[in-house]
């Protein structure tokens, strides 16, 4: 896989490792994904207070630690130098890993962007991260990162992003393509037990026609692309599955428009959507 492009599916682990009776399950999952061809795995210090980590820490004890894209986040409270060192020191030792592939600011805080930059520039020469970028930034937010001093270095932007919040295609998605900025879409299900985004005739139609189910429909659409990692959660091996195979989903056109017609095109900006 060409890691620098980012493009294609990753897992996605926010939620996971905070109940001891899914771990087992949790585990096997996240091992199902990585031994049928997924290696991007996404977590953040926020998920369960390190649960996350710990979890795809010992998921991984056994693999060729090369062969993975590691992405973590950390509190916008902890973006300056001394506290991102912390916060990734931290991290590394839940993940069991000496090194990240992707360090993510969570979101926005009050901590200067500068500070924040000087201090991944120097996590990133000591080689203990190999990429740094941003989460849940808009364009303004970009447009102001990409001013200050070493903000043209940021690999990634990760936000909301399927079927129902398409706010990021009005001009965020273009503004990253234009500038090499990579765009990582979270919550392809939106939030919760996947059930929040409503399942419309049409999409039945769509999923009837390709004998899926509706979800596998929404990920193959926020995949359609090619130019966005969508990092699924999947907590058994049948959603892991199902997620998979959702790869190899090919929607035409008139499918695409049946799909735009229950979930609409943005024709204006609209504010970041964010869970």
């Amino acid at each position: 896989m060409d890691f620098e492009k980012l493009s294609g599916l990753g897992i996605g682990t926010w939620g996971i490792g905070e109940d001891p009776k899914k771990k087992k399950d949790e585990i096997a999952a996240i091992r199902y994904g990585l031994d049928n061809g997924l290696n991007i795995i996404d977590t953040a210090e926020m998920y369960g207070d390190g649960k996350s980590e710990k979890l795809i820490g010992e998921a991984i004890r056994d693999y060729d630690r090369y062969q993975l894209f590691l992405i973590s986040k950390f509190y916008p409270y902890h973006a300056t130098p001394e506290l991102e060192r912390k916060s990734l020191e931290a991290s590394l030792e839940r993940l069991g890993t000496d090194y990240l592939d992707l360090y993510l600011l969570h979101w926005r805080g009050n901590h200067r962007l500068s500070d924040t930059i000087r201090g991944l520039q120097a996590l990133q020469k000591e080689g203990s991260i190999r990429h740094w970028g941003v989460s849940n930034f808009d364009t303004s937010d970009m447009k102001e990162l990409f001013g200050v001093p070493g903000g043209t270095e940021c690999f990634a932007n990760e936000d909301l992003y399927n079927i129902k919040e398409r706010g990021t295609e009005f001009d965020l998605q273009d503004w990253q393509k234009d500038h090499g900025v990579s765009f990582i879409g979270y919550s392809p299900f939106n939030s919760g037990a996947g059930d929040t985004i409503r399942i419309t005739q049409n999409l039945k139609i769509v999923a009837r026609d390709h004998g899926v189910t509706p979800h596998q429909i929404m990920l193959a659409w926020t995949l359609r692309n090619g130019n966005v990692l969508a990092i699924p959660k999947s907590s058994s091996i049948k959603h892991m599955k199902e997620n998979i195979a959702a790869q190899e989903i090919k929607l035409t056109d008139d499918e695409l428009r049946l799909i735009n017609s229950d979930f609409p095109i943005p024709t204006e900006k609209t504010p970041l959507a964010v869970i």
